[in-house]
């Protein structure tokens, strides 16, 4: 960036100086990739409609200014008329990549030009302006924003402690617990969802829980040492939750009456096991640097986003069942999130960090009341007996809603035991299926790619650069390992990257390494103790669901987010994402109700039907087990978004400021600077027994 000495130039714009010129010009200091780069995400969402798809350099920043995050303002700065930067050595370096480094654009001639700007990194289109003082002053502040610290070091002052920070002891203990406590949601839901769907007990579900927690605290430390060392949290992936419920809902396991919890987890995890191993070795053999090729936000962003999406028939559908509870739920997240999201405590946001569990506490504690208060209790009914044996209408009125809102503590702590050391193979030697493996395959690949999103967007959160393809392979293959360990213990469905993460470092300003694996230890710690487990299988269906509205609502919305990276405004991105997401949901839907009589009476919940399509799906050929796959994989939504938007995508002309493709560090250039190989490189001096494998280090 120019130094603010020189006086603005108003002379037309041109071509950048000559070769001989620039050289005379005084060396350019060490810049970080973020400055060198000219990259500005915009966090808040106030930003000009007119320019979307576009961001402008950083504005010279006095020393101790702050960003407000979700206000998208600064508190304490000043801004001064800009000039037409002196070619860098980022610039030289894009110029290297072929980017197009663009010319200072005139206010006069903006509009006109706008078509011709050249492109910087992630495809943006890097704008250069010379609008007045006043102009300038109404625009949002973006992100990162970086502040000379002795004049080299250049920090990211959106965070308030990036990657290799040590907080101390007492502020990384309280902010690892802040972390995990802001996306509790993420880790506790879908032992809620699929146990009970496996016919399995309270017991059964506190023993996942127990589990989930202590996988998730080992997977962690594995991929905050050995993965790609960002402060990732790894857990239970929502990307395997419908795959996990089609094969709930497969056909030969309908008619299990006794121990079926146990006989299909035992199915998950010889599928999981086999499909962990593939995604291990499609990251350790290089395959995921080839994929990297391809894969481009204009793919993740509906893919993640249809995921988000595909569970519109569980989530409200469950609410109306305990209509008050639900929407109770629903609604203290909303203000909690977005009303008091501005509100500190202590200098702390705790009702945005924490609207998830703050809302559920809350949620839990009134329903708890009603139930002690026999708000949810009728005189002669019972709510363990099926509706279709009870014998009064009044009783087979009234039961649902004992079954939905009422709050059985006293079972499920009852019957949970201080102690608990979840095992591997805890619940029998897994069950090898072909059919679901394949299925389980595919999904490892939608997986890697919400991934390789959530790589991305971290790394210029808390990083100095983006990770190099190396890296991200490196990373891609730790989750296959820690999946295969997921399914070892038996979780129910694999364990990837939290998406969600990033909210919650964007929030907290957190994003030290420490703080992540300190709270992973505390997982660990907290997997020992049943009663934890058995509490939180205490919480009711109801509230489950519409926990779900709102984390499924914020996964798509994480999703969208991505096409930040590339021109919103252009008509070939808009038509790729917009039949990605249409053919998302309609595809899936025809391969759902294919077959179905509306009026059948099935033992699968209705709002489950979706995922036995396996049964009943247009696809019908000699062999039953490729009509399995086949119906099952076209009736995932993610799997519909992915196949239309990667086909798209890389088929479709478009330039790469277009496109937005994702810009990975280069390994030589990361050999070069020591910031990205402290951030990136293992520890232990393991990093050398990788030496000779170019595709998976830096």
């Amino acid at each position: 960036m120019a130094s603010r000495d020189h006086p603005p130039r108003r002379q037309r714009p041109g071509p950048w100086p000559p070769a001989t010129d620039a050289a005379q010009q005084p060396p350019p200091p060490q810049l970080s990739w973020a400055r060198r780069t000219g990259f500005k995400g915009t966090v808040s969402g106030e930003s000009d409609a007119s320019d979307s798809g576009q961001i402008a350099l950083p504005k010279p920043t006095e020393s101790g200014s702050k960003v407000d995050l979700e206000a998208g303002t600064r508190e304490g700065s000043s801004t001064a008329l800009p000039t037409p930067p002196v070619p860098s050595v980022g610039e030289q370096e894009s110029k290297e990549r072929g980017a197009i480094v663009p010319a200072p654009v005139d206010q006069s001639h903006q509009t006109a030009r706008r078509r011709s700007a050249g492109s910087g990194p992630n495809g943006h289109v890097v704008r250069f302006d010379t609008r007045p003082r006043e102009r300038r002053e109404e625009e949002p502040a973006t992100l990162p924003q970086l502040e000379e610290e002795e004049g080299l070091a250049l920090r990211q002052s959106h965070i308030n402690y990036e990657l290799r920070d040590s907080p101390g002891l007492v502020p990384v203990i309280f902010y690892s617990l802040q972390h995990y406590l802001s996306i509790l949601g993420s880790l506790i839901l879908i032992p809620l969802v699929i146990v009970p769907a496996m016919g399995g007990t309270y017991e059964d579900t506190s023993a996942v829980v127990s589990t989930v927690l202590l996988v998730s605290g080992l997977t962690t430390l594995l991929h905050t040492f050995f993965g790609t060392r960002l402060p990732l949290v790894q857990g239970p992936s929502y990307v395997y939750l419908a795959p996990a419920l089609a094969i709930i809902n497969s056909p030969e396991f309908q008619g299990l009456k006794e121990n079926s919890f146990r006989h299909i987890m035992k199915e998950l995890q010889g599928a999981l096991i086999a499909s962990s191993v593939f995604q291990a070795m499609v990251g350790y053999t290089g395959l995921a640097s080839l994929l990297l090729r391809f894969i481009n936000p204009v793919v993740v962003s509906p893919t993640i986003a249809s995921i988000g999406l595909s569970f519109f028939a569980y989530g409200f559908t469950q609410v109306g069942t305990c209509l008050e509870i639900g929407m109770l739920q629903i609604l203290l997240v909303v203000i909690f999130s977005l009303y008091f999201r501005k509100i500190r405590i202590y200098g702390h946001r705790i009702f945005l960090i924490h609207a998830v569990p703050l809302g559920l506490g809350f949620t839990w504690l009134i329903a708890f009341l009603l139930t002690e208060l026999g708000v949810y209790s009728y005189k002669g009914c019972d709510a363990n007996v099926p509706v279709s044996n009870t014998v009064t209408a009044y009783c087979r009125k009234h039961v649902p809603r004992m079954k939905h809102c009422h709050v059985d503590t006293s079972h499920a702590l009852g019957s949970a035991p201080w102690f608990r050391f979840p095992y591997p193979l805890q619940w029998g030697t897994p069950i090898f299926n072909w059919r679901m493996t394949l299925v389980m395959c595919v999904v490892s690949i939608i997986a890697s790619v919400d991934s390789v999103g959530t790589y991305h967007a971290s790394a210029l959160l808390v990083a100095s650069r983006p990770p190099t393809p190396g890296v991200v392979s490196r990373g891609i293959g730790m989750e296959g390992i820690s999946s295969v360990l997921a399914a070892l213990w038996g979780t129910g469905v694999a364990s990837t990257t939290l998406t969600e993460n990033i909210h919650t470092i964007a929030t907290t300003k957190m994003g030290s390494r420490r703080a992540i694996e300190l709270g992973a230890v505390i997982l660990i710690l907290l997997s020992f103790v049943g009663k934890i487990g058995g509490f939180i299988a205490s919480i009711p269906d109801v509230m489950v669901a519409g926990l779900l509205c709102c984390m499924w609502a914020m996964i798509a919305a994480l999703g969208l987010s991505n096409l930040r990276y590339s021109e919103t405004g252009s008509s070939r991105n808009n038509i790729i994402i917009g039949l990605s997401l249409f053919l998302s949901l309609s595809v899936p839907a025809y391969f759902q109700q294919y077959g179905l009589i509306p009026s059948s009476n099935s033992s699968v919940p209705s709002y489950f039907q979706p995922y036995a399509v396996a049964s009943h799906g247009p696809i019908h050929t000699r062999s039953r087990g490729v009509n399995y796959v086949l119906n099952t994989l076209f009736s995932f939504h993610m799997v519909i978004a992915f196949i239309v938007a990667f086909i798209l995508d890389n088929t479709v002309p478009g330039s790469r400021q277009e496109r937005g493709v994702y810009v990975w560090s280069e390994p030589e250039a990361a050999k070069r600077e020591p910031a990205i190989t402290k951030d990136y490189g293992l520890p232990f001096r393991i990093g050398r027994m990788f030496t000779w494998v170019k595709w998976v280090g830096l």
